[in-house]
């Protein structure tokens, strides 16, 4: 459980996180199973919007107690858009307690990598980070010349996917997060296809030597994939990758949940990474900075909530959509956490093994 002793209780601003607290919690309990010690995991892949920037001000201190208590539910979450400054990740570690560990790559540079990490955050009572860790940088382009081969450097992914390899139970497992670049607003950007297809085929080599840490891979992150019949979601498949079916008949991440941007797919060897038939979207927009609490925000929305960027005041329709869309979303995300309870036990089937070489 996080640590919630630094909020005011008794000021309005402590007494409503508290109230909101209480009911996120009953939500969490109803959602999401339990964790035990040795059975299973949960996994868990969220973009957490430009955490942490001034675009619209700094999340206030509400915010991550909301945020913390919704990962704390989880074993392990491969985060998306931690900004280069990681004050924002620290104070979240610190809500969580000791026991929470996290791993972040370094920034992709250059305009496209938007000053960008991403990283694991995960709990270190039940998860062990194995040592590797690595990013995945795409090989040159190999060609023959005149009887002799030569080597052209080929662009690099806009967001540089990050793997590390963790241990749990019986099981091993290299998770290796995205963040694929957007591009146009086109189900078939063709910058954004051939982004996927590259990461995919990249780590499905990785799976297919006889030298890699562990051939149970699990590739998971913000792909901006719009529907399941895109090219973009056929992009990770026709590498061998499979997306569980309990994820396949989830809504879509985004708060509309009409769009299918975040996944988590699985190259493994047979019989591991089996899913528990328990997985989900928590829509935390549901429980906390609902539509209906929006004026019991405006004093921390300052100015920007009264006029736009250009100085026209807001009609009450522009005030609620600039609430909706905008300011909440970067007090929490405008994705939703994705999850699914993996079994990492196979005590059962080690030693009917053993028993049958006998």
């Amino acid at each position: 459980m996080p640590f919630y002793h630094d909020i005011d209780n008794a000021s309005p601003e402590g007494k409503r996180t508290i109230q909101n607290l209480l009911r996120l919690r009953q939500a969490l309990d109803v959602s999401i199973p339990p964790k035990n010690l040795d059975h299973s995991i949960i996994l868990a892949t969220w973009n957490l919007r430009e955490f942490d920037s001034l675009s619209f001000g700094r999340r206030m201190d509400e915010s991550f107690y909301h945020i913390a208590e919704v990962i704390s539910r989880f074993d392990l979450v491969a985060l998306q858009e931690i900004r280069k400054d990681l004050t924002a990740l620290k104070k979240l570690q610190e809500i969580l307690g000791d026991n929470w560990k996290y791993i972040v790559s370094d920034v992709t540079e250059g305009s496209k990598g938007n000053k960008e990490r991403m990283g694991f955050l995960y709990d270190g009572r039940k998860i062990k980070f194995s040592g590797l860790a690595g990013e995945l940088v795409l090989p040159p382009l190999e060609y023959t010349e005149n009887g002799k081969r030569k080597y052209r450097p080929i662009s690099q992914l806009a967001r540089t996917p990050f793997m590390c390899g963790f241990k749990a139970g019986w099981t091993k497992f290299i998770l290796a997060t995205v963040h694929v670049l957007y591009g146009t607003d086109s189900a078939k950007d063709p910058l954004r296809i051939e982004e996927i297809e590259q990461i995919a085929g990249q780590l499905k080599k990785r799976t297919q030597d006889n030298t890699a840490w562990s051939k149970n891979l699990i590739l998971l992150g913000d792909f901006n994939i719009f529907k399941k019949d895109d090219e973009t979601y056929k992009a990770i498949t026709k590498s061998g990758f499979s997306v569980p079916k309990e994820l396949q008949e989830l809504p879509g991440s985004n708060i509309q949940q009409n769009r299918h941007y975040d996944q988590i797919a699985f190259r493994a060897r047979k019989g591991r990474l089996v899913c528990t038939g328990k997985a989900g979207i928590f829509d935390f927009f549901a429980h906390v900075f609902r539509k209906k609490d929006e004026a019991d925000y405006v004093v921390n929305m300052g100015d920007k909530y009264i006029k736009t960027s250009k100085g026209k005041i807001r009609d009450e329709k522009s005030k609620s959509r600039y609430y909706k869309t905008y300011w909440r979303t970067h007090q929490m995300s405008d994705h939703l956490p994705m999850w699914l309870e993996l079994r990492i036990n196979h005590g059962d089937e080690y030693l009917k093994q053993m028993l049958a070489a006998k």
